[in-house]
């Protein structure tokens, strides 16, 4: 018998991640939407007010690469269109008349999969988003190769 291995972070992090993204989308199915999970942080970022890549990424906790892979897929879906600043160098992002109808229908999914959250949080007897939250925090005042680097410098 394999006996089982204690998971690493980024491990655990990408199978949580991978449970709430299939549940979250087994949800959208039912609800009669194409949508894709990884279009949420965007959608509420500009719901919010964030009108360009580098607001967005500010808004949201993924990478400025992560985001501008996003909105392009949202583009091509046509979520949300580009509309060129005078200076020619940004573009401002705002949603099509289909994204602003998904956005209307998502609030409310929205609301329930923060109630799901904060349920989840009382089971488990964690505030699991503050934990997230300082977990990162923390790897952006030192980033996870530079402990690395200082625990291996350590034991040598």
């Amino acid at each position: 018998m394999v006996q089982k291995i204690m998971p690493g972070l980024g491990e655990l992090l990408r199978f949580i991640s991978e449970k709430v993204e299939r549940g979250a989308e087994v949800h959208y199915g039912h609800m009669g939407l194409r949508y894709r999970a990884r279009y949420t942080p965007v959608l509420r970022a500009i719901q919010s007010g964030a009108d360009t890549v580098t607001a967005i990424t500010a808004s949201a906790h993924l990478t400025q690469g992560a985001i501008s892979q996003t909105v392009s897929a949202m583009e091509a879906d046509g979520l949300i269109r580009r509309v060129r600043l005078v200076d020619g160098r940004k573009s401002r992002i705002e949603l099509t008349p289909h994204g602003l109808q998904l956005v209307e229908t998502l609030t409310s999914h929205w609301a329930a999969t923060f109630a799901v959250i904060e349920e989840l949080e009382a089971e488990i007897g964690h505030p699991l988003r503050s934990v997230l939250v300082e977990t990162a925090s923390a790897l952006e005042r030192l980033d996870f190769s530079e402990r690395l680097h200082q625990v291996k410098a350590r034991r040598d």
